[in-house]
């Protein structure tokens, strides 16, 4: 039987813990976060190593490394781990809290992406990014044209003629300037923005699960692209309620004894994948998912409409990028 590792991963340097089957330590180390001397201090664990790091920033080079060596690697949770309920807290302690979570098999597993969906998804959360930052942008014009005592509606101010009556509004000269200088600035964001999605397109131009969902009224390429990089492999979750409940939509459940008490969504999982479930509802009309969205608000108000909803959503969303084809939009087109 191989050696259990356990690594507390950082930017520029990693402790790294060795021990045998008996979970005996070997060695306790230091490292650069070289990729070479990574690789070295691993090798000494023997064949096929079972290896656990945390998901945290870097995580991606490491696994990598660990896999070309034939270890066997486990991604840890950071939410799982606890680490702030305990009085010290340092890399020492860290590694070997990892490394009897291996040996005793209760590390709480996060699914390591493979590099084609790593890469798809820093593209799709750079054009979110870059779509934030350009939202910020045009904030601030708005905040200009309000202390000018401008009123304008925000989005047709960024239309065609809105962009045209901005360029002929009398400002003062220090506004006046400011103003111009955002508006190049988004104009820069619109290129940039243009050209990532371009590049996500030609990524996916032959994922059928990407074609399939956006048979659901409500979701194009670009709430396709999130659902498809974020979500990766669907094949890992057993059932749609199992993908709602990784997207943070389920609510939170606390049981002791006889009381039992149900509260708001959890929020954990990807914040992009609950965007998009929401966003996509907003523009859902004569579906599934706008009808239970039109009861739940009757009864429930529109808050907990929007989580039905997208919970329902996201039941479409996964039959689609199981299948490729959404059969009940099918049957009813």
């Amino acid at each position: 039987m191989g050696q259990y590792v356990a690594i507390d991963l950082h930017k520029r340097r990693s402790l790294v813990v060795r021990a045998d089957e008996n979970g005996e330590r070997i060695e306790t180390v230091r490292i650069e976060n070289d990729p070479v001397t990574f690789a070295a201090t691993i090798a000494a664990a023997g064949e096929n190593p079972e290896v656990v790091l945390e998901a945290t920033c870097g995580w991606y080079w490491a696994s990598d490394v660990l896999a070309e060596l034939g270890a066997q690697v486990h991604l840890a949770h950071p939410l799982g781990l606890h680490w702030d309920n305990r009085r010290v807290k340092n890399d020492v302690r860290d590694a070997n809290a990892l490394l009897d979570m291996l040996r005793l098999d209760l590390v709480p597993e996060a699914w390591i992406a493979p590099p084609p969906v790593r890469e798809l998804r820093e593209l799709v959360r750079y054009r979110a990014k870059l779509v934030c930052l350009r939202s910020g942008l045009k904030s601030q014009v708005q905040a200009v044209l309000t202390k000018e005592g401008v009123l304008a509606g925000r989005w047709e101010l960024w239309s065609t003629k809105g962009r045209r009556a901005l360029d002929e509004l009398d400002l003062g000269a220090s506004f006046r300037a400011k103003t111009d200088s955002l508006c190049r600035l988004i104009d820069t964001y619109d290129v940039e923005i243009a050209a990532v999605g371009h590049e996500i397109d030609d990524w996916l131009a032959d994922d059928l699960g990407y074609g399939a969902i956006q048979a659901i009224k409500g979701v194009g390429p670009v709430l396709a692209s999130v659902f498809v990089a974020e979500i990766g492999d669907v094949g890992r979750f057993g059932s749609p309620a199992q993908l709602c409940s990784w997207t943070g939509l389920t609510p939170r459940h606390r049981e002791s004894d006889s009381k039992v008490t149900r509260s708001g969504i959890t929020k954990q999982g990807s914040r992009l994948v609950r965007w998009a479930a929401i966003e996509a509802i907003s523009r859902a009309r004569d579906t599934t998912v706008a009808e239970l969205y039109a009861r739940v608000k009757e009864r429930r108000g529109t808050n907990v409409a929007r989580v039905a909803a997208a919970r329902k959503l996201l039941h479409l969303v996964y039959y689609g990028l199981r299948d490729g084809e959404i059969r009940c939009l099918a049957q009813t087109g």
